[in-house]
């Protein structure tokens, strides 16, 4: 058994080591949550509310679905639209932007071209999930926009 002594001294440096540790953990984590938000959906939240409603019926009176997926192999971004009766929907005006949830790093704006009931363009997504923010105008002005989730298999 040791026969030191603890003393004042000893506790004041295992406390301030802590509390330095402790803090220093914080502030990293503090800093890294700031350096990778993504930044603002809208610049004003109120004025956006105000034709949140109107834009949200007219973009469900289209009655089009969405669905992306990918393809590993062929290293293929897919965007089907289908109207209310399951058909294929060939938007004018496709802007699409795939990123992760948690950061911009890694956002992509791809060149879609239209083939075959859907849009394509080749991409080269790692595994995991990825968000996609959709806005297509249709030919008679209505904008529709949706988010959507996609996973890439490791």
């Amino acid at each position: 058994m040791s026969t030191r002594e603890l003393t004042g001294r000893k506790v004041l440096i295992i406390i301030v080591s802590f509390f330095t540790v402790v803090i220093g953990v914080n502030l990293l984590l503090a800093f890294k949550a700031v350096s990778t938000f993504p930044g603002l959906e809208v610049q004003n939240s109120y004025v956006a509310s105000q034709h949140f409603d109107e834009m949200r019926e007219a973009q469900q009176a289209l009655g089009w679905s969405v669905a992306a997926d990918y393809d590993g192999a062929a290293g293929l971004f897919l965007l089907r639209f289908t109207d209310a009766d399951g058909l294929p929907v060939r938007a004018p005006e496709v802007a699409v932007t795939i990123g992760r949830a948690t950061s911009n790093r890694d956002d992509r704006a791809p060149e879609l071209a239209y083939y075959n009931g859907a849009f394509a363009a080749p991409m080269d997504l790692g595994p995991g999930y990825w968000t996609v923010r959709l806005e297509a105008r249709a030919a008679d002005g209505t904008l529709f926009r949706q988010r959507l989730q996609l996973y890439v298999r490791g």
